[in-house]
């Protein structure tokens, strides 16, 4: 079975933890149950179905009962304080714990470092800012960002990046590596919606702190039916692969922008269940 670390769900984690005691013995949900010192015997196979919830409590005593001791345990329930969260600010600091944890014991998680890269613009800007200033410092780094960041949230990613493949060094240059990090688990695009967030925090402020010469806002209301949205969806994917394919071409770079295509609903659906 796998470790305990590579996990996000705690459901899934309990689910394989009783198939893989099921398939060598007659291990049974309410031996699992009686373990744990519940006594409902269908509790944790509710649990495990998504139709209940373990307590902080039980928490502890399930994962006792899966043999689970210091920072396992301690990450077992950490990942049902991400599970339970409500917002993604909850979610989010559940899962630094996580990675925290992992972390002081030399554990790898499984989309750690995409949820460490997303979760933040600093990577991918220093990313694309870092190649084109040989020899300059995180603080000659930090200077060039229009965005308050410290040196050492620089250095903080460029290790980062080089630890996980994304920048190179060559002496005193950073040179971009032909790798993109992708993930799949849900902190992942906690993540991303993070980023998102801070993004458009940042579009926001750009409208009165740029000139219009260094800055494009243009915007679009309009009715359309969900096949047009579809429609939409393929031609502003498409724009944003020809302009990615441009910035790829580029001969040089002056300063690092970041495109926001966003199109979202100001009107809910029609609700139809009312019209005869």
């Amino acid at each position: 079975m796998k470790p305990v670390t590579e996990y996000e769900d705690y459901r899934i984690y309990m689910q394989d933890y009783y198939n893989e005691r099921k398939r060598t013995s007659s291990f049974s949900w309410r031996e699992f149950t009686r373990a744990s010192g519940f006594t409902s015997p269908t509790y944790l196979k509710l649990v495990c179905e998504g139709k209940t919830r373990l307590s902080p409590q039980g928490a502890e005593k399930v994962g006792t009962a899966m043999g689970l001791v210091g920072f396992e345990l301690e990450y077992f329930k950490s990942m049902i304080t991400f599970c339970h969260a409500k917002t993604d600010q909850e979610r989010k600091a559940a899962y630094e714990a996580m990675l925290e944890l992992a972390s002081n014991n030399k554990v790898r998680i499984v989309d750690g470092d995409a949820f460490k890269y997303f979760e933040s613009w600093v990577h991918p800007v220093v990313r694309e800012l870092a190649p084109v200033m040989p020899g300059a410092t995180p603080g000659d780094i930090a200077k060039r960002c229009c965005q308050n960041v410290s040196a050492a949230e620089i250095r903080d990613s460029l290790d980062l990046m080089l630890r996980v493949g994304l920048l190179k060094k060559n002496g005193d240059t950073y040179v971009q590596a032909d790798k993109h990090l992708k993930g799949m688990t849900s902190a992942v695009s906690v993540a991303l919606r993070y980023m998102h967030q801070e993004m458009a925090h940042f579009a926001e402020e750009a409208i009165i702190r740029f000139t219009p010469s260094e800055r494009n806002f243009t915007g679009l209301t309009m009715g359309v039916s969900a096949e047009d949205y579809k429609k939409i969806l393929q031609e502003l994917d498409a724009c944003r692969k020809k302009v990615a394919q441009i910035a790829l071409n580029s001969r040089g770079t002056e300063r690092v922008y970041r495109l926001n295509l966003q199109l979202f609903p100001l009107t809910w659906k029609e609700d139809k269940s009312n019209v005869e």
